[in-house]
């Protein structure tokens, strides 16, 4: 998948927004492709972590009821200029993206 993720973090005062674009196609496994009538196999994020400054501040564990391509918006208070966030995504399949930025 080329241009898996990418991100925005903007810093006001000291909380950072965090706003972070996934390109993933996040199969149900429930749905049939049209040509050949064959269920689409199972294919979806499990796991988006987020850190700031290399301590975790977003664990979350995600199921294929997550649509296609998700946006992920968060905040992070006790931010300041400089500062890295960082994020990565894990799958049922393995494969795994992630994506920093710094504050400025």
């Amino acid at each position: 998948m080329a241009d898996q993720m990418r991100i925005r973090a903007t810093l006001q005062g000291d909380v950072a927004e965090v706003k972070v674009l996934m390109s993933h196609p996040m199969e149900t496994g429930l749905r049939k492709d049209p040509v050949s009538g064959d269920v689409v196999p199972l294919h979806f994020i499990q796991r988006v972590l987020a850190t700031h400054n290399g301590k975790t501040v977003l664990d979350a564990q995600w199921s294929q009821a997550v649509s296609k391509n998700p946006y992920l918006n968060f905040r992070v208070r006790g931010a300041r200029s400089g500062d890295k966030i960082a994020v990565s995504w894990e799958d049922n399949k393995g494969e795994k993206a992630s994506i920093e930025a710094t504050l400025n």
